[in-house]
């Protein structure tokens, strides 16, 4: 996979669950999102849960409560949609504040808002505690058809990349004194955006004939082979199962 790269949303550090395999976690975080996915949207207590079993992971693995409610933010265009859910699904009405609004669109934002943002701090939790490269691995290690982490890995190494190069376009225009202020400048923009698919489109044949010119035969060397022994598994299990448990519960209540 070559040199790794860090991220922002990667928190360096050294606890159990930094040094579970990539792997185990990512197979966690998944098994522990369709269980919350499964849950009825009626068991409030259960989603309570749930978020006490990240709480509990986040300060295992020392991530700051801050630092994950700031990475939630990225969630803001589903919340929105969530909040206008009880004024367009029709159904039987109540007031929530002298305000009418239907009892389902009350029940699908909620349902849309719990699931959701357990789902996104999962991920986030994933992130900081996890390499992007370890995850490409892990990923790897789960079978994931192997063109697909290829094209990942790409994405993941050329998109700093793509946008240095958006950036120096940028400082190019407006060291000419452009600022795009309104429609008639949308022409310029466009030319722009062209002239940045040409650039990364040439950039990319030039690594394809560079790396077939170093033996690549369409798949990628593994320098480090990352596996798991079965008291990591167990570890990384007691999410999903601990949470399953309590799908169950909520199902037969």
């Amino acid at each position: 996979m070559g040199a790794g790269h860090s991220h922002k949303l990667y928190r360096h550090g050294h606890s159990p669950v930094h040094g579970l395999p990539p792997h185990c976690k990512l197979a966690a975080v998944l098994g522990f999102v369709v269980v919350v996915v499964s849950t009825p949207r009626e068991a409030v207590w259960a989603f309570a849960l749930y978020a006490a079993l990240l709480g509990t992971v986040a300060a295992v693995s020392r991530v700051q409560p801050g630092f994950l409610l700031r990475r939630l933010v990225i969630e803001v265009p589903f919340v929105a949609f969530a909040f206008l859910m009880p004024f367009v699904v029709p159904g039987e009405q109540t007031h929530l504040l002298g305000v009418p609004v239907s009892v389902p669109g009350l029940w699908d934002a909620w349902n849309v808002l719990a699931k959701g943002t357990l789902g996104v701090a999962a991920s986030v939790l994933l992130a900081a505690t996890t390499e992007l490269r370890a995850l490409l691995l892990g990923l790897q290690r789960l079978k994931l058809p192997p063109l697909l982490v290829q094209i990942a890995s790409f994405m993941i190494r050329y998109g700093d990349v793509i946008t240095d190069e958006m950036r120096r376009m940028s400082v190019a225009r407006r060291s000419r004194g452009f600022e795009a202020k309104g429609v008639r400048h949308w022409g310029v923009l466009a030319k722009s955006a062209g002239a940045l698919f040409i650039r990364s489109y040439e950039r990319g044949e030039r690594v394809h004939l560079a790396m077939v010119s170093r033996g690549y035969t369409g798949t990628m060397p593994v320098i480090d082979e990352v596996t798991a022994s079965r008291a990591q598994w167990a570890a990384a299990a007691a999410l999903p199962l601990t949470a399953l448990a309590v799908c169950l519960l909520g199902w037969t209540l």
